[in-house]
Formats: structure tokens, C-alpha cells, sequence
């Protein structure tokens, strides 16, 4: 059974799918709490926002939206008064009128942060290399070249959009920095998560703890559930 009924609904960012999350999501039902992982196209800001609206059409009760990376902009572009909080897993979160990109890059990236590029079919994918190196460190060999595998590319359509009106300046939020992320620097992370005055957690986890330190994010989610129940 969930607690008073509210779901945690697990949304993926660029280069990842909903796999990623397979962990986070066991531990998470494992504390009584129903939660489920969506698809996203990655095609524009517009069409993520617009598949997230159509998973959140069909829950019948209260939410918690969870983003990792550029889910972060997705969760907080939704208008669904389901839902009740917020949670931020090394995630971007632009305010109104800023892009994706436009935080993405407000601080400077370290030497190990790939070069991102779309290709000539117009579609930004990450290096092969960047998920031993950049995206999930942290990660066994066999977890980095399953994440390669696997790894979904992004539009640019989704990054250069300015956003309107972002969710987390009317619900509370929660922010996990990871301290040794080589993608999204901990500065900007830092920026973000205090900007929306968020219930900040900081580890020194890669981009991907979801897959690298399960726990932490989770222990973050159940956090975010149980006090949204009040």
C-alpha cells in the first residue's frame, strides 16, 4: 500500500532511459511507496512536458515528480495540480526565461566534461567513452557499457527553449547534489538547489546515482513522500 496514496513518478534525462532508475525504484516500493518510471522522447521541451502531462492525466491521486538531469527543467514545466513536490537528482533547473542550456553552462565544466555536439541528423548523443569517464564513474565496467547501450540522444530543441513559470517556485522542492559529478558541475548544482530553496542533500556521488549510490536517491524520494503527505 502507498503512503496516503501519493506515487513517486521517475522521469530520466538525456542519455539515460527508464532503466536507469531500476534500483532507485525497488528501494523506493520496498518503503511502501507506489512509484513508476516514464519515457521520454527527448524531442523538445514541449513533447517531454506534454508526455509527462499525459502519464499524470492518468493517476488518480497525488504526485511526486522526480528529475534527473534535464528531467529537472520537465518535472518543473508542468502545470498538474497533482502534484505535491519536487525532487531534484543532480538535475537542471532553469528559471523563467532561462534555458536549459543557459544553466547547463553557467559555470565552468572541468577537463573531464565531454564535447557535446549534434550530429548530422541533428540529435546530440554522448561520447562512448564519457560514461566511464563523465556520466557514471561511479558505475561498474559492465553498468557503464549497458548505459552506453542503452543511452537515448537529445534534441537541441529540448535545451534552447526558454521556460516559462517553473513549478518549484510554488511547491516545495528537494535537491541531491552529487559532489563529483564531471557533467553538470557541483557549483552550478549548488546555484540551482538554493536558488529554489530546496531541502539540499550533497554527496560525493557521480551523475548517476540513481545506478551508482541507489540508496542515497532513494532515501531522498521516501523523504520527499513522507513529509508531502502532511
Amino acid at each position: 500500500m502507498s503512503i496516503d496514496g501519493i506515487m513517486a513518478v521517475l522521469v530520466h534525462g538525456a542519455w539515460a532511459d527508464e532503466s536507469s532508475w531500476s534500483k532507485a525504484l525497488k528501494l523506493i516500493q520496498s518503503n511502501g511507496i507506489k512509484a513508476v518510471t516514464i519515457k521520454l522522447p527527448l524531442s523538445s521541451l514541449g513533447d517531454d512536458t506534454a508526455a509527462l502531462d499525459k502519464v499524470l492525466e492518468q493517476v488518480a491521486g497525488p504526485v511526486v515528480l522526480v528529475g534527473h538531469a534535464y528531467a529537472g527543467a520537465v518535472i518543473a514545466s508542468t502545470q498538474s495540480t497533482k502534484v505535491q513536490a519536487l525532487v531534484y537528482i543532480a538535475a537542471l533547473a532553469p528559471d523563467e526565461g532561462e534555458t536549459v542550456a543557459d544553466v547547463f553552462y553557467r559555470y565552468e565544466h572541468d577537463d573531464k566534461a565531454p564535447k557535446l555536439a549534434p550530429d548530422s541528423d541533428g540529435w546530440i548523443w554522448l561520447p562512448v567513452e564519457a560514461f566511464g569517464t563523465a556520466f557514471a564513474q561511479h558505475a561498474t565496467p559492465q553498468e557503464q557499457q549497458a548505459l552506453a547501450k542503452a543511452q537515448r540522444p537529445i534534441s537541441p530543441a529540448c535545451i534552447t527553449v526558454p521556460v516559462g513559470q517553473p513549478l518549484w517556485k510554488r511547491i516545495p522542492a528537494w535537491y541531491l547534489i552529487a559532489e563529483q559529478d564531471h557533467m553538470i558541475p557541483e557549483r552550478t548544482q549548488r546555484f540551482m538547489a538554493e536558488r529554489m530553496r530546496a531541502h539540499i542533500s550533497a554527496h560525493p556521488v557521480d551523475h548517476l546515482p540513481s545506478v551508482t549510490a541507489p540508496e542515497l536517491v532513494a532515501a531522498v524520494i521516501v523523504d520527499a513522500v513522507k513529509q508531502s503527505k502532511n
